[in-house]
């Protein structure tokens, strides 16, 4: 049966064509009311669909900074917009720890180990890429390293990972700064396989992954935290000791703990735990110097997690909370910050 003798069979007509009349006449009848018949149909099916219920927005706070760290442990680049990538920050050539110093052995090089490193900085400008430290020459190299450079198999926090290598010339830099150990520098590129975040946390998602970062692609901190733990303290510290990606301003002490789901322009980012802190918070990042106590002994004071929850966190203290990427999009400093609910 065609379309339009289902619909005439549909609305109680017969589709025999009575004898004597024209087939033309018959055929507009049976074709409008083919039309009215799906017509109805379509109306019948869109009352019938569920309802989405729409999410509702509240403001819970502004961008106030926004941070890309390329060398893991390295001096941060502050930017004032940056795409959010499931990696991570991206602006320009800059992603975050998306370089990483490196040992003999291929093990990373952090600043927990040689505090020095927070005082060295790579920018990007053109197809080149600068590397500079204090009372160092800076050391320019190409922003893609030659595909005659090896690939090296790198291990960060246990994990398997490539790097390709930035060269002598990179290695030598950062080796003669550090003047403690033979160091190389080596670049995560796009073909090569990241690390699984589920595999550093099991509260993470199979889908979620890095380069050089710890565990997440996201960390954030609200201005009102830090402040809260400065008023504890003897000596301020700054943000830049805590190496969060993007700063909240405008809301309440610690609310960041309790954001579930954010909305920054058309990005949305879901929060997945809190980020435990380490020695690596001592380092101060101005002068490279630390004192292996504070800020941690404070946070140790009143930060440490629920006891039913130190199978996850352990017995170290909590500062900031790991996001990861629902959507992607670019962010900007003076964004406001929306709440999603249900």
């Amino acid at each position: 049966m065609g379309a339009s003798s289902w619909a005439l069979a549909l609305l109680g007509f017969s589709t025999s064509r009575v004898p004597g009349q024209p087939r033309s006449i018959w055929l507009g009848v049976a074709a409008a009311l083919g039309l009215a018949a799906m017509a109805l149909g379509t109306v019948a099916w869109r009352r019938a669909r569920p309802r989405r219920r729409r999410r509702r927005l509240q403001q819970v706070g502004t961008v106030a900074q926004l941070w890309i760290y390329p060398i893991k442990s390295c001096k941060g680049v502050s930017v004032r917009e940056a795409e959010c990538t499931a990696m991570g920050l991206r602006c320009g050539h800059l992603r975050d720890r998306f370089w990483l110093v490196i040992n003999e052995k291929g093990n990373m090089v952090t600043a927990r180990q040689e505090p020095r490193l927070v005082l060295i900085s790579l920018t990007c400008e053109d197809d080149t890429l600068t590397l500079s430290a204090a009372y160092t020459k800076d050391l320019v190299l190409p922003i893609t390293p030659p595909v005659t450079n090896p690939l090296l198999q790198c291990r960060v926090h246990g994990l398997e990972v490539q790097g390709r290598d930035c060269g002598e010339a990179a290695a030598q830099w950062v080796s003669s700064f550090l003047k403690t150990q033979s160091c190389r520098l080596v670049h995560f590129e796009p073909h090569m396989r990241p690390r699984s975040s589920q595999q550093m946390k099991s509260v993470f998602r199979p889908t979620d992954q890095v380069a050089y970062s710890d565990a997440s692609p996201y960390l954030i901190l609200s201005e009102a935290s830090l402040e809260d733990l400065n008023s504890r303290l003897e000596r301020r510290v700054k943000a830049t000791n805590f190496r969060p990606n993007i700063v909240i301003s405008g809301c309440g002490v610690y609310a960041e703990d309790s954001w579930n789901e954010l909305l920054i322009g058309d990005v949305v980012l879901k929060r997945v735990m809190a980020c435990t802190r380490c020695l690596l918070t001592t380092v101060d990042p101005d002068t490279g110097s630390t004192d292996k106590k504070e800020p941690l002994e404070t946070l140790r004071s009143y930060r440490l997690c629920d006891p039913s929850e130190q199978a996850l966190y352990g017995k170290l203290p909590l500062f900031g909370q790991y996001f990861a990427l629902e959507n992607p999009g670019m962010v900007k400093v003076g964004d406001p910050v929306y709440l999603l609910s249900q």
